[in-house]
């Protein structure tokens, strides 16, 4: 089975690109791909899920509400680098996050790496 390393920097609510990607990543999950997500700098904010959609102030709805059907496609625990353990949103997170030394070793541990 092949292993894919999702590296996401988007911030939650900034674009589109943040739900496809987090689209994406559920897609390879169900095809049979070992999947790990790393959320690194703005991507932290995807942790956050306590957020409700106004449409009248958000242009798209909150990615981070997705990040709770993750433990249907085994993609938890969310990993995040050591570095961010005091980071606000990881502090007050709900998730499962799993941390760790972000460093060529542990890239080169996966088959592919995705780059959000």
């Amino acid at each position: 089975m092949k292993s894919v390393l999702v590296i996401l920097t988007q911030a939650n609510l900034s674009s589109l690109q943040v739900n496809e990607s987090l689209s994406a990543t559920m897609v390879l999950a169900t095809f049979g791909s070992h999947v790990k997500v790393l959320l690194q700098d703005a991507a932290l904010s995807l942790l956050e899920n306590n957020l409700v959609f106004d449409e009248k102030i958000h242009a798209f709805k909150p990615a981070s509400n997705m990040l709770e059907s993750f433990e249907f496609y085994d993609l938890t625990p969310l990993l995040v680098e050591s570095l961010n353990k005091e980071n606000y949103f990881v502090k007050n997170s709900d998730q499962e996050i799993e941390f760790i030394e972000f460093n060529s070793d542990f890239i080169q541990s996966f088959d592919h790496v995705l780059y959000w």
